[in-house]
């Protein structure tokens, strides 16, 4: 059966990639996590300074690791003991690095991409700023098309990803988005990248592993 599920996944993928390509994105499909380190890692050689948006998935290839050691400029608000004034300076920056790295809360196989933020830092700097932006995304996040990635968002990312952040949410608690007024309340800013914004050099790498949420 795991057999047969990559096979879907690997067509499925394909196909997203070919009309992602359609709608200008620089898209690549790859089977392994080692695969897209090596990849991304040839993408990224012309750059000094580098912006991580808030995943799991581009911590997954272990890449922050390699940059440091090459020496190179790192804003990541995930970097422990930061002050509420240093994360912010981070989150600012990351918009304006070389190259910025994220995932995706969904991507339709028809091409589209979407992202929900609750402050807004990963959606701006994958929309404009930095010169470069990579989008990082296991074949977990593939939806039919942009009805089903919009409801992914709700019905499956953002309670995982609230009850991972410990939020006071009441998604967190009963695994059901109820479109709520919570405080703590993580679905505040939706992006939808229809085609690649005019300006903005980006390249999508599908990996054929369930990662993040």
């Amino acid at each position: 059966m795991e057999d047969y599920g990559r096979w879907l996944s690997a067509k499925l993928a394909a196909k997203c990639v070919d009309n992602l390509k359609k709608n200008g994105f620089d898209a690549h499909w790859v089977q392994t996590i080692d695969q897209a380190r090596e990849l991304v890692g040839g993408l990224v050689t012309e750059f000094d300074s580098f912006g991580f948006g808030g995943s799991s998935t581009t911590r997954a290839l272990e890449i922050i690791e390699l940059l440091r050691q090459n020496g190179k400029t790192i804003y990541d608000h995930w970097q422990a003991d930061l002050s509420a004034e240093q994360d912010l300076e981070t989150r600012l920056m990351q918009g304006r690095c070389d190259c910025f790295m994220c995932s995706a809360n969904a991507i339709s196989i028809s091409g589209e991409i979407v992202n929900v933020d609750g402050i807004g830092n990963r959606t701006c700097a994958m929309t404009f700023g930095p010169r470069k932006v990579i989008i990082v995304a296991g074949v977990n996040k593939l939806a039919p098309d942009l009805h089903a990635a919009l409801r992914r968002v709700r019905e499956v990312a953002a309670p995982m990803r609230a009850k991972s952040l410990d939020m006071k949410t009441p998604c967190a608690e009963t695994g059901i988005c109820v479109d709520c007024s919570s405080p703590q309340r993580i679905c505040r800013v939706t992006t939808i990248l229809h085609r690649r914004p005019s300006l903005t050099d980006i390249s999508v790498v599908l990996i054929n592993q369930n990662l993040g949420f």
